[in-house]
């Protein structure tokens, strides 16, 4: 112990001591009026004993009226050393008989008021003493005479200063005993203080809750790690728009955040097919929103994304290692391809992924399917891609963004074999309620296995919301609700909502494009349309969850509502075939052809068709061509995590014009306010807002169009990782700090 440390101690007992030694002194004289009222109790009991013995002889002397033969027996009784002085007086308060040393000035009358009235102690040459009167009565209780005692006090003075004196040498007895305790212990804990505060400043307890801090530090060491979240909350409410987010600031980011790590895409779906025609091989990019999100991240950071073959020629393009370059000519980043067999695509991705996990999550009214040989087909796959992101990991923590719900299981698989990975799940699609969620068998296992997460995300709050209330129903887990954390099995897993968005379209690919009215042009002569139409489109996969009905119902209500619209209205539905493997899909896309087949019956005319379906996949440079010659696009999902095709409508309107129309179940609603925001299952409201939006001014549609661009332009998809990836780089931070204490903990 140091003599500064004994310095602050002493300077902290002596105040301690002092302050003991003033109390004795307040105590002492309420212990003074303490002890002098038990004393004249007791000269009052001994002034009644007194006057009984005495009585006798009084009643005696008084018979024969002769009181003078009392003074000596008051004189003798006065010898006592605490009685000073006796008197006797009449009834009628005539002093009788005195003793010698009874006071000339105080009379029968005086003494008995003072007794009477509690002030039975009197100052007289000499001290103090104490004045009792007693009543001698005779035989029928006659009050013949009054005995005045006066008793001396200074032997109580004497008591009281011992007293004192014994009291504040017992204080300042016990504060030095005290104080020696508190020396003592303190210098038995002063090391132990010293230890922990050190190991709390390096981090143990705090930044790794596993190394439990000391336990007389622990509420500091809780303190402390609930100020880092609160910064760390802080600092993500402070990453606003203030910049625009470009490629160029995302590999920055990369530079920075993660110094240059290693990231690692995973997905089903590849970002680029190679497929055999009579031509060669081409290469397509699938209509997927997904892939539009994910691939310009990879084209920044130049990583690896692995993913499902599925292309014709896709195994004649790849080395050994099955892997490729792309994009074709800029070969930006590797694609690693994953083979599977037509049983394991049937019962991971068409099973299981698809008539499972894609009706559960998006609650569309069609009930999903749960096989058990489904089940074990999605836990095979999703293993061997783990194994495939630790055969592509060139050091023990990489990135990896694992996408969608195909990899539930993935994340943990992926930690088990590389505990050191900073995992990034993000969910695309809805996350459901508990209730919900409850009907899947193995819902215990795929919440364990998103859990294998470092950082998990969701396009809404209200998904992050659902998620986290699902673990609280299902696991036994640590949740801290303000900060979005879960903690299983002693891993950490932040649950945060990211709103994906699409790579806002550069200077060179704007001049790239025809001017709208060109467009317009092209598509009113290759669909054969009338020159002055009215055109809405809707571009989407042949999905149940797109609301593709209700918006084609919406359509004939507007025709019959409005028929002045007959023959200057069209939509047009691009419907790219997907999943026609699955019965739900084939009838689905089945009543589509119905439906359309219908209204065209009931409101076509010669040369006039009110709805166009395209059943075909179409490239990126047609959708937006098509975009482009639309006067209304219409985005009307029953359910959906984001939906880019109304983000991709917005980014294609540089000449300010167009109306959208969009979902309220859609998560681009709580973004896209400006748009004419509908209830699709509502068919009144749909063709209402049709109506609205091929009537609406130019000036109105310039309004809404500019704020829209505006929320595109600044919420892009670079943001949108860039978000993500500062998360993991605070988190590999984290994760690096602990390592380090962990290593200086270690013996020798």
């Amino acid at each position: 112990m140091t003599l500064r440390s004994l310095r602050l101690q002493l300077r902290f007992l002596l105040p301690l001591l002092a302050t003991l030694i003033v109390a004795s002194y307040l105590a002492v004289p309420l212990m003074d009026q303490v002890t002098l009222r038990w004393f004249s109790r007791d000269l009052d009991s001994r002034g009644a004993l007194l006057a009984n013995a005495l009585s006798d002889s009084v009643v005696e002397a008084l018979a024969t009226e002769r009181p003078e033969r009392l003074r000596a027996l008051l004189d003798r009784t006065a010898q006592d050393e605490r009685v000073l002085a006796l008197a006797l007086c009449s009834p009628q308060g005539q002093l009788l008989l005195a003793s010698d040393r009874f006071p000339s000035g105080l009379g029968c009358d005086s003494s008995r008021q003072r007794a009477a009235d509690g002030q039975a102690r009197l100052s007289v040459a000499g001290g103090t003493v104490h004045v009792g009167v007693q009543d001698i009565r005779g035989a029928g209780t006659e009050l013949l005479a009054r005995l005045v005692l006066l008793h001396d006090l200074s032997f109580i003075e004497r008591r009281s200063q011992d007293t004192r004196n014994y009291l504040i040498v017992l204080i300042a007895a016990l504060g030095l005993v005290m104080a020696l305790i508190t020396l003592v212990v303190s210098q038995l804990s002063w090391r132990g203080w010293v230890k922990g505060t050190r190991a709390l400043l390096r981090g143990e307890g705090v930044l790794s809750p596993l190394l439990a801090a000391q336990p007389e530090l622990a509420p500091f060491a809780a303190d402390l790690r609930a100020r880092l979240r609160d910064m760390e909350d802080e600092y993500r409410r402070a990453q606003g728009p203030d910049a625009v987010w470009t490629a160029e600031r995302l590999r920055t980011l990369l530079r920075t955040q993660l110094s240059g790590d290693q990231v690692i895409v995973v997905s089903n779906r590849e970002p680029y097919i190679h497929e055999r025609t009579a031509d060669g091989i081409v290469v397509k990019r699938p209509a997927s929103g997904l892939v539009t999100a994910v691939e310009p991240v990879m084209r920044a950071c130049s990583g690896t994304w692995v993913a499902h073959g599925s292309g014709s020629a896709d195994r004649e393009v790849v080395d050994k290692h099955d892997r490729v370059r792309v994009p074709p000519g800029q070969d930006d980043y590797w694609l690693r391809r994953i083979w599977l067999t037509e049983e394991e695509e049937q019962g991971y991705y068409y099973g299981f992924a698809n008539e499972g996990m894609w009706p559960l999550c998006h609650v569309a009214h069609v009930r999903p399917v749960f096989r058990e040989s489904d089940w074990a087909a999605y836990r095979a796959v999703n293993q061997r891609f783990a194994d495939a992101v630790v055969a592509e990991a060139r050091s023990e923590d990489p990135v990896v963004l694992v996408q969608d719900y195909h990899f539930a299981l993935l994340p943990a698989m992926i930690r088990e074999k590389l505990p050191q990975a900073t995992i990034l799940t993000f969910w695309h699609i809805p996350w459901p309620n508990p209730e919900s969620f409850g009907i899947c068998p193995w819902r215990r296992e795929i919440l364990q296995g998103m859990l294998g997460s470092t950082i998990l995300g969701f396009h809404t709050r209200y998904h992050c919301k659902n998620f986290i209330e699902t673990v609280d129903r299902y696991l036994e887990a640590r949740i801290e609700h303000e900060h979005s954390t879960i903690s299983f099995h002693e891993d950490d897993t932040l649950v945060e909502s990211y709103p994906i968005s699409i790579e806002w379209p550069g200077a060179a690919e704007v001049s790239s494009w025809a001017p709208v009215a060109d467009c317009r042009l092209r598509v009113i002569e290759r669909l054969g349309l009338p020159a002055a139409v009215c055109l809405a489109v809707g571009v989407d996969r042949f999905d149940y969850t797109k609301g593709i009905l209700e918006r084609l119902n919406a359509v004939e209500r507007l025709l019959e509502k409005w028929p002045s619209w007959i023959g200057r209205f069209v939509f047009v539905q691009v419907a790219a075939p997907t999943r026609s493997a699955l019965d739900e899909y084939r009838s689905f896309q089945e009543r589509i052809d119905r439906v359309t087949a219908r209204i065209n019956q009931r409101f076509g005319r010669d040369g006039y068709q009110p709805v166009h379906l395209l059943a075909q996949h179409h490239e990126h440079d047609a959708v937006m061509e098509l975009f482009r010659a639309a006067d209304i696009c219409v985005v009307t999902s029953l359910h959906d995590g984001m939906n880019l095709v109304c983000k991709e409508f917005v980014a294609a309107r540089d000449d300010l014009q167009g109306v959208l129309i969009l979902s309220r179940f859609a998560g681009a609603a709580r973004e896209l306010s400006e748009a004419l925001i509908v209830n699709p299952y509502h068919v009144e409201e749909t063709a209402n807002a049709l109506n609205q939006a091929a009537t609406m001014p130019a000036a109105e549609q310039r309004e809404r169009m500019a704020s829209l661009r505006s929320t595109v332009h600044e919420f892009n998809v670079f943001r949108w990782a860039g978000r993500m990836l500062s998360d993991a780089g605070r988190w590999r931070l984290r994760a690096r700090i602990e390592a380090r204490v962990r290593s200086h903990q270690q013996p020798g």
